[in-house]
């Protein structure tokens, strides 16, 4: 931890200026950076996800400012920053997450910033997005909306009484037939 201070100042009193360099120094330049570093990055590297295995089923919302990773079921709405549906997992209920990576079932509305579905997914449901991936194989029934913040604009349709059946525009609602 004192390394970083001696190797930005290697002319400094190496012995005495540890502890007269964490003073003064820190308020210039080196331990400024060093300190917050360490106190910010220690928490936030990369947290491990928490993870809903196959044996488990939720009912009820869930909200994380971290990672979920569901593998089993969950009937209610997931908030989080990273969101990963395993192959496994059933999603019934709206998804809202910075990023959200559909290998499962999902069975509602899916908002995110970067929405990615890979080839084993199935979603019935709307994906408002601002970037959106995909895969070859995947199963997907719904509208797809791209807006610039999908996560604001959709807390205020949510808000309104949004719901799964008022998801499609009238004319689309008519010839998709949301509800089969």
């Amino acid at each position: 931890m004192f390394s970083k201070s001696k190797i930005n100042d290697p002319s400094a009193k190496p012995t005495e200026g540890t502890s007269d360099q964490a003073k003064p120094a820190p308020s210039s330049s080196s331990s400024a950076a060093p300190k917050p570093d360490f106190a910010a990055s220690a928490p936030r590297p990369k947290a491990p996800p928490s993870i809903l295995s196959t044996d488990l089923t939720v009912t009820g919302n869930m909200k994380s400012t971290g990672d979920i990773q569901v593998e089993g079921n969950v009937e209610g709405d997931i908030h989080a920053h990273l969101l990963t549906v395993g192959e496994t997992a059933v999603i019934k209920g709206e998804i809202v997450a910075d990023d959200v990576v559909v290998n499962g079932r999902v069975i509602g509305r899916v908002r995110g910033l970067k929405v990615r579905l890979t080839s084993t997914a199935r979603v019935e449901g709307d994906i408002i997005h601002k970037t959106i991936a995909i895969e070859s194989g995947a199963h997907f029934e719904g509208s797809v909306q791209r807006q610039e913040d999908p996560l604001n604009t959709g807390a205020a349709k949510n808000a309104g009484g949004g719901s799964k059946t008022t998801h499609a525009a009238p004319a689309a609602a008519s010839a998709e037939n949301p509800k089969v």
